[in-house]
């Protein structure tokens, strides 16, 4: 409050009693499986199926994980986390190439960002930049369309990422192993340690000089960094006719100039050499710095007045190139070089072919990668495409249980070859796991080909489907609302690995197995919504969901409550703001009962919280809600009502 020190109006801005709980998110899926690229090391956020496959590629054999995702966005799907698992045996495709020295080792490694045969497919075209192609280097990176086939020319493929004016120098901001490990998705760079060559620093001037000089004697040079310093040559080089003798006045020029810097060393002036060098049937003029380290360098630039650049063809706005001593460690231009396939012929020095490995994938290959999400807390439903076995529904069932917020849904599916409903019910008896953060799916769904390799529709696992089904119906009705019935269709679904009748269904479904059916005029619809639990009260799907947003945003919405007063005036607060919470979900329809005091209670007073509890630092709040329950079964009684005598 300010100081209250002449009459009028004064207005404060004071907190308001209520802090607002926001709604968790239920709609987020994570999906774990084989990819054909990607990181294998953390969990990666995709928010479409384009971003998907520019990260994780695109669709494979030997696994499910990209027709998940793919189902999952075509049902509703908003955005999604990737776990990839790889086999322990997997390689990263790589290749070796020379540096540009005069007697060229080793230089630079240029792998594929992931593990995986995909890196096999990656095609470099090294260039000069486009800025300073002296020093600097340009790298194009094309995938092969065909994997059988090289093509011959990099221009008959689009690139994919070009990176221009890349550096080797580490000190550089555009240094290559930075720009390209910060900004590229397919490849990284490794500059290899005993790519360590320097040379003098040179600049070569343009073809063909024009001579005499006339009045033009005049420009400006900076050797080693040391700064631009005028160059005047002597009047007898206006004269000169042959280049040899231009060349050595400007070398005894140069000589003439004291350096700038104190770390300058003075050999860059003093061992200064300048020469006439005949290419072809045409002459140019070679200056060279007098050091021989990383750091030397010829620079040059015009005179304000009388300058000579234009004639003798030096400094880059005339045609001429420098190349500093760290220019040999640039990798060998190449216009096609393969990454990971590669044979070992001039300039490449070694290659690593990319490989899926053969070694043996079990459910603990999946279940150990659910750790990846350990720290991931915006999710709320998981799942294995394809990866369906009794005892991977059991790992997942079980993670989701244990989670310390417990905060997840496991979406399980029967097995690609349970066709029947005795193979339904039988893998139901397998699963020892009986939690109710899970449901159970059944059977397989018939889907178009989206790799576009099979004519006619393949099976796949449903659990994409379901996922993005999930997601659209909260999106839709709210998370109390069961992801099944008429409303509850399958995009993209055209068949089921099995027809089901109203009979198979009723085995099924008090075994929680949700049944995926065809029904007339309707289409495919998800028409189960139990959990496999035996627990009555968490025999819903939507139940268990719901209770796991409760328990998420409450969690989420008080960790302002922590260190507060433990005293009256925080109870109230916490009555306050939940209360207020709840009764907005009321009002949307989540509960059941006519009024708020029937459909939920928050309780944070002297009966939760004792005085012990207030002694050990705890605050305890009671919140009870009275769940929605779907109608499964809807009864119509007709009866036949007697004719009555007319008036």
């Amino acid at each position: 409050m300010p100081a209250l020190s002449y009459p009028g109006v004064y207005v404060q801005e004071v907190a308001g009693g209520v802090r607002p709980l926001d709604t968790a998110s239920t709609s987020t899926a994570a999906f774990v499986g084989l990819s054909e690229m990607g990181p294998d090391t953390g969990a990666g956020l995709v928010t479409n199926w384009t971003d998907f496959q520019r990260v994780y590629g695109s669709f494979i054999a030997d696994g499910h994980l990209a027709h998940g995702v793919f189902q999952y966005f075509a049902n509703g799907g908003r955005q999604c986390y990737i776990v990839r698992v790889t086999r322990r045996d997997a390689t990263v495709a790589d290749v070796t190439v020379h540096n540009r020295a005069v007697s060229p080792v080793a230089g630079m490694k240029f792998s594929a960002k992931s593990k995986g045969e995909w890196g096999n497919t990656l095609l470099l075209q090294i260039e000069d930049a486009t800025l300073d192609p002296g020093n600097l280097f340009k790298l194009t990176v094309r995938r092969q369309t065909d994997p059988t086939a090289v093509p011959d020319s990099p221009q008959d493929l689009p690139p994919l990422e070009v990176f221009d004016n890349l550096s080797v120098d580490p000190d550089s901001p555009a240094h290559v192993v930075d720009v390209v490990g910060r900004a590229s998705g397919l490849i990284d760079v490794q500059v290899l340690p005993g790519n360590n060559a320097t040379q003098h620093g040179v600049h070569r001037g343009g073809l063909g000089p024009t001579l005499p000089l006339d009045t033009h004697l005049g420009f400006r040079i900076s050797l080693d960094g040391d700064g631009y310093q005028q160059v005047t040559l002597a009047t007898g080089a206006s004269t000169a006719t042959a280049l040899s003798d231009v060349a050595s006045a400007i070398e005894t020029a140069v000589h003439a100039l004291t350096k700038r810097k104190a770390s300058t060393d003075p050999a860059a002036f003093s061992a200064f050499t300048c020469t006439a060098e005949t290419v072809g049937s045409q002459s140019r003029l070679v200056l060279r710095s007098g050091t021989q380290s990383a750091g030397s360098s010829v620079r040059v630039q015009p005179a304000a007045t009388h300058d000579a650049t234009a004639l003798l063809r030096i400094g880059e706005a005339a045609g001429g190139r420098s190349e500093d001593g760290i220019a040999p460690r640039r990798p060998a231009a190449v216009s096609l070089l393969q990454v990971g396939d590669s044979g070992i012929a001039a300039p490449v020095t070694a290659a690593t072919a990319g490989s899926d490995g053969v070694a043996e994938l079990t459910e603990s290959s999946f279940g150990d990668a659910f750790s990846r999400l350990d720290h991931v807390s915006d999710f709320s439903l998981l799942a294995v495409p394809g990866e369906s076995t009794p005892a991977m529904a059991d790992l997942g069932m079980a993670y989701c249980a244990n989670r310390p917020l417990q905060d997840v849904f496991y979406l399980a599916e029967t097995g690609r070859g349970d066709d029947s409903v005795a193979d339904a019910i039988a893998f139901r008896s397998r699963l020892t796991t009986s939690n109710s953060y899970g449901a159970l799916y059944f059977p397989w769904v018939k889907s178009p080909d989206p790799s576009g390799r099979s004519a006619e529709p393949i099976l796949l696992p449903p659990s994409g489907c379901v996922a993005g089904l999930y997601a659209r119906i909260d999106a839709s009705r709210g998370v109390w609302k069961a992801p099944a019935g008429t409303e509850a269709g399958l995009n993209g679904v055209v068949g089921l690995g099995a027809e089901l009748s109203d009979v198979d269904h009723g085995n099924l479904n008090p075994r929680g197995i949700d049944v995926i059916r065809r029904f007339p005029g309707v289409g495919v619809v998800a028409f189960g919504a139990r959990t496999v639990s035996a627990d009555p009260q968490w025999r819903y799907v939507p139940v268990r969901r719901t209770a796991i947003m409760l328990r998420v945003s409450i969690y989420n919405g008080i960790q302002w409550a922590v260190f507060e007063p433990n005293d009256e005036p925080l109870w109230a607060q916490l009555r306050l703001s939940i209360g207020s919470f709840m009764t907005t979900l009321f009002r949307q329809g989540a509960f059941q009962g006519s009024t708020p005091s029937e459909a939920f209670f928050v309780k944070c007073d002297a009966e939760t919280t004792t005085q012990a509890d207030v002694d050990a630092g705890v605050v305890n709040v009671l919140v009870g809600f009275a769940p929605l329950k779907p109608a499964e079964f809807v009864v119509v009684k007709i009866s036949q009502q007697a004719g009555l005598a007319s008036g």
